[in-house]
């Protein structure tokens, strides 16, 4: 149950970042993608900053979509 959870965190997150990053998505499904790996991202570089979210769904979301947006950004410098 907890893979289906973090796979559907993950795609809500990655559906977001994409929107908060007008112009640097990839597209539905690759956002979705990195959604899922921009959760990771998310929980790593929060932990190490010592900063901590709202706990349970929005907090996961949250921390998702920050994660997300970050990959999204650094994929884009790239991308050009």
């Amino acid at each position: 149950m907890s893979l289906l959870y973090s796979l559907l965190i993950g795609a809500i997150a990655g559906w977001l970042a994409g929107k908060l990053m007008k112009g640097g998505g990839f597209g539905l499904l690759l956002n979705i993608v990195i959604g899922i790996i921009g959760g990771i991202v998310g929980n790593w570089l929060f932990a190490t900053l010592g900063i901590s979210l709202m706990r349970g769904v929005i907090g996961d979301i949250l921390t998702g979509a920050i994660g997300a947006s970050t990959i999204l950004f650094i994929a884009g410098l790239f991308k050009k």
